[in-house]
């Protein structure tokens, strides 16, 4: 089988697409206070374009794909999406990143249409830092997306929590707390500066070595490679009295390119191999021509980095390549 293989050897089966790049929520690590100016709608890549571009990358060996935004659930009937994606040979895996403010409404039929696995992007346990992290978001209808994907079977949820100092950092406790009581997988991610063309992000920034420290004294104990279902880069400990457990991603302090299976395909068409860096390469033009659109794919995989270089920047060093200056929002995360 025809394969994705960049230059250091990283086989490619994973595809991240971001279907908007609007959002309902105004997270202060995706958007700037302001919040963003949106693509029309006819910058948009259609349904139609989107299953085109999966069955192209399905073909090259593509398997797992993940539907973000932006807020993937402002997006009319993404259920029709999930349909056409479900049902293109190769394409095994379909998870959801969301904020999870529609999705109690959503849960049931997004499971019929086929997605496996659900990621709930979720800060705070606290409604008033929830509201002041989201600027303005309700935390219950967060609580009641979750409650409504256990009652359909989608589970184990994944639950990513973006550490910041000052902010949410003090809440760790709670966050171990529903991973004992509920079959979740905590996910502790560090600030990352994505699209920051300042250095107040910095500010912000928890290493996530202060957390793994505490969780050791708890009685927390590693969970083997491969055990957790998905196609995260998160490093998982487990309490024995636990019904979920606690994962860490830490792109600055500790990436992990050399593992990275991962391209992006943003919500205006364009591949963008590396969420960093500022390449990227338009794909929507080739809709209608399979070969041109496989060839985008190969070319992405040939300018694709090493890795990134968020540590340098934390550090204020300078960085090989140009750092994008698309938004979170704008790229899909």
């Amino acid at each position: 089988m025809t394969q994705l293989v960049d230059q250091y050897g990283r086989i490619h089966d994973y595809l991240r697409i971001s279907v908007t790049d609007r959002c309902n929520l105004r997270c202060v690590y995706c958007m700037p206070a302001e919040g963003m100016v949106f693509d029309p709608p006819e910058k948009i890549m259609r349904y139609e374009e989107i299953e085109e571009v999966v069955k192209v990358a399905a073909k090259l060996g593509v398997s797992k794909l993940r539907l973000t935004g932006g807020e993937p659930l402002v997006r009319k009937d993404i259920e029709i999406l999930v349909e056409k994606l479900s049902a293109i040979p190769g394409i095994k895996d379909i998870a959801l990143t969301t904020n999870g403010i529609f999705l109690a409404k959503k849960a049931k039929r997004l499971k019929e249409a086929g997605i496996t696995r659900v990621n709930l992007s979720l800060d705070s346990m606290n409604p008033v830092t929830f509201s002041e992290i989201t600027r303005g978001g309700d935390l219950s209808k967060v609580i009641a997306g979750l409650e409504a994907c256990f009652e359909v079977g989608i589970a184990p949820v994944k639950i990513n929590v973006v550490l910041m100092k000052g902010m949410n950092d003090g809440e760790v406790d709670d966050f171990l707390q529903l991973a004992m009581e509920k079959p979740v997988h905590i996910r502790f991610i560090e600030y990352m500066p994505i699209g920051h063309d300042d250095d107040g992000w910095k500010n912000r920034y928890f290493p996530l070595s202060n957390v793994l420290d505490h969780i050791k004294k708890l009685g927390y104990q590693p969970v083997a490679e491969g055990t957790v279902p998905g196609n995260g880069p998160a490093d998982y400990w487990k309490h024995p009295d636990a019904k979920g457990n606690v994962g860490f991603i830490h792109p600055v302090s500790d990436h992990f390119c050399q593992t990275c299976t991962r391209l992006r395909l943003t919500a205006d068409g364009y591949i963008k191999p590396c969420l960093f860096w500022q390449d990227e390469l338009f794909v929507r033009r080739h809709i209608g021509n399979e070969e041109a659109i496989a060839d985008v794919f190969k070319k992405a995989l040939n300018i694709k980095p090493e890795n990134h270089e968020m540590a340098q920047k934390l550090i204020g060093e300078d960085t090989t390549f140009q750092p994008t200056i698309r938004r979170m929002s704008q790229i899909g995360g």
